[in-house]
């Protein structure tokens, strides 16, 4: 009995499904990373121990630098112009809470300035972004 031997064949690498699960990762890992608007504004917020408010739905993030700058949305934006643009933002993306990240240093004056502004266009809730300091044993 005499058995034919068969053609080897040469491995061969399919990329196919390789291309699909490297997509697969890209897709996941874009939606679920998170993106933080104001990394490159240097502020320190002041702490507290209660944990206050959770949610982000329909937040715009406003900045004040140790210096009294104003960033919305992580954008310097002068003073005078803040109005506008809150109220802009009111009327295309339905502005729910304007989240004030204040530096623990700038002038109370300021914060205060810019909470009767957003109030004075119509922005229905200001929340005040304060650093969670763990709690200390006793």
């Amino acid at each position: 009995m005499r058995f034919r031997k068969k053609k080897e064949e040469e491995p061969v690498l399919v990329l196919t499904s390789l291309t699909d699960i490297f997509f697969l990762i890209l897709i996941f890992l874009m939606c679920t990373s998170h993106f933080n608007v104001a990394t490159d504004i240097p502020i320190r917020l002041p702490k507290v121990v209660q944990k206050g408010y959770d949610k982000k739905d329909h937040a715009v993030i406003l900045i004040i630098d140790k210096a009294g700058d104003t960033y919305l949305k992580g954008e310097k934006i002068e003073f005078k112009q803040l109005g506008v643009r809150l109220k802009d933002l009111m009327d295309k993306e339905g502005l729910v809470n304007l989240v004030l990240h204040a530096d623990e240093d700038v002038r109370h004056g300021r914060v205060v300035e810019v909470m009767d502004l957003a109030k004075g266009v119509g922005v229905p809730s200001i929340l005040i972004a304060a650093q969670l300091e763990q709690k200390k044993a006793f």
